[in-house]
């Protein structure tokens, strides 16, 4: 393993194994890892592309939600597992449904953070990954910043799987990255982006077009093989977790859900318990005793859905919670209701939780980070709050 930001070549079948189909940006997977003392675990999946949290976990007991939805909106009848009789998580996700039954996988409803931009997912990656409340107002990221406060840490290593380091862990702790020459394939949101991006183009348009309809599928756009490449990024990132490294960061794509939601979300949501199974499976039981993973998104989805069985960029979403140091397995939200005179500008989900808090709060409990540092250095401007419900998830 190389340090000071050496790449470290990997073959390009074991990259594409672990990595299939999991990009940062267009044609880039990255993983990220820092190494600190002690038993405690803390992993940050990055959902990229503005996570449907109204699709994730169903609140099916609000009467709106069937009315706004018809197109999505499922019950327990029509194959909802249900969680606690108001919420429901999407069938597509059914194997985390065992980590539920466990006590090992929780909710916080109506969550986002401070941007409301709108439109730019780069924007709101930002706010996202460096935890501030402003775009471009912090050039380091909340998990990079967070290394430098953990008590008794005495070794502070990052590592990338990717060309250079994602920016919710780049900052002044050293980190190395992992490599490779593989070229990426699209995700299915990355590749209809790129189809409108073209369509003043007939040559371009067509051109893309004849490529996504290729027979057989392109190997890393197929869904096998992305769901595949799934499971190995989160075993390999859990072997990682299991030996030297406690802190922990990598990205899933393909949440830009404009078109054909129905079907491409049930893949994503399928991606995504894949990748948190394969954590496990990689760290094993006692490890992932230690652990705790915060899956989250840089905005949520419009309630309704548009003429192409899509939906919109959004607000509030949702935070996936897993591992076996969480306490409860519950759907946490003070929720807003979906009523039109709920909604934040009358289309979107109101967020009534701040993601940067929730954040903190897994930092204080998991590495027992004093609420000073969290307020003041890692999230500035924060004003944690030691007695914060999440400390209780």
């Amino acid at each position: 393993m190389a340090t000071n930001g050496t790449p470290i070549p990997l073959s390009r079948r074991g990259f594409l194994a672990s990595a299939a189909g999991m990009a940062a940006l267009p044609l880039a997977s990255r993983v990220s890892f820092a190494a600190v003392q002690g038993d405690h675990r803390f992993i940050v999946i990055l959902l990229r592309g503005g996570m449907d949290g109204l699709d994730l976990v169903q609140p099916y007991g609000d009467a709106d939600f069937a009315r706004l939805r018809p197109e999505l909106a499922l019950t327990p009848a029509t194959g909802l597992l249900d969680l606690d009789g108001f919420y429901g998580l999407h069938p597509a996700a059914e194997a985390l449904m065992p980590l539920w039954q466990t006590r090992q996988l929780s909710f916080v409803h109506a969550v986002a953070t401070s941007y409301r931009g709108g439109q730019s997912h780069i924007d709101a990656q930002d706010v996202l990954e460096t935890g501030s409340t402003d775009v471009r107002s912090l050039r380091s990221g909340w998990l990079n910043r967070a290394l430098a406060f953990i008590p008794r840490s005495t070794s502070r290593k990052a590592v990338d799987i990717t060309t250079s380091v994602e920016l919710i862990m780049a900052g002044a702790n050293q980190s190395d990255i992992w490599t490779t020459q593989a070229d990426f394939a699209l995700a299915q949101d990355e590749a209809q982006a790129l189809l409108r991006l073209y369509e003043g183009d007939a040559p371009f348009h067509a051109a893309m077009a004849q490529a996504l309809d290729f027979n057989p599928p392109l190997p890393l756009y197929d869904p096998a093989t992305r769901i595949s490449g799934a499971a190995e990024l989160g075993r390999l990132t859990g072997s990682l977790l299991k030996d030297d490294y406690r802190i922990a960061s990598f990205s899933l794509t393909g949440w830009d859900t404009h078109a054909h939601q129905k079907e491409q979300f049930a893949l994503q949501a399928s991606l995504l318990a894949t990748a948190i199974n394969g954590l496990r499976d990689g760290m094993g039981d006692s490890a992932w005793a230690t652990t705790i993973v915060l899956a989250m998104t840089e905005f949520g989805r419009s309630v309704t859905v548009n003429d192409e069985g899509g939906t919109g960029h959004g607000t509030g979403s949702v935070a996936v919670l897993s591992g076996g140091a969480l306490q409860a397995a519950q759907v946490m939200a003070d929720w807003p209701g979906l009523d039109e005179s709920q909604l934040l500008g009358g289309r979107d989900l109101a967020p009534t939780s701040d993601l940067r808090e929730l954040a903190a709060a897994l930092l204080h409990r998991q590495f027992d980070m004093t609420p000073a540092n969290l307020s003041g250095k890692v999230f500035p401007g924060l004003n944690f709050d030691p007695g914060s419900r999440y400390l209780r998830v």
